[in-house]
């Protein structure tokens, strides 16, 4: 099992910066995958991004160029860095991870770009 807290939304204008993080509650050296996702006001959840263990990333085309995830395995916390926001990416954001054949969410950060 595992717990995860993500924290860093805020409110923005477009074309600024939000740093999110997602702590795990155990080591995440062993585990596989973890990805970011987010859901929009009266949108269903989408997939923004995925990083492995071994580093390897894949982004949503929508964000690609713009996002960029990484994982600290050293403080079992993976990132997502984003940057020239853009209204559309007003969401809450939540991390997952996938062990032992069941999924895990955090509970979400707001994300709120302005125009």
């Amino acid at each position: 099992q595992v717990q995860l807290v993500e924290s860093g939304g805020g409110l923005v204008q477009a074309g600024g910066s939000l740093r999110l993080s997602c702590a795990a509650s155990r080591t995440i050296f062993s585990i596989d995958a973890m990805a970011w996702y987010r859901q929009a006001p009266g949108k269903q959840r989408e997939w923004v991004a995925t990083i492995t263990s071994g580093g390897s990333t894949n982004y949503a085309d929508s964000v690609k160029g713009r996002f960029t995830i990484s994982r600290d395995s050293a403080k079992n916390t993976m990132y997502l860095q984003m940057n020239s926001l853009k209204p559309e990416d007003t969401a809450v954001y939540y991390c997952h991870t996938r062990l032992v054949r069941s999924d895990y969410w955090g509970q979400g950060t707001q994300v709120t770009v302005s125009s």
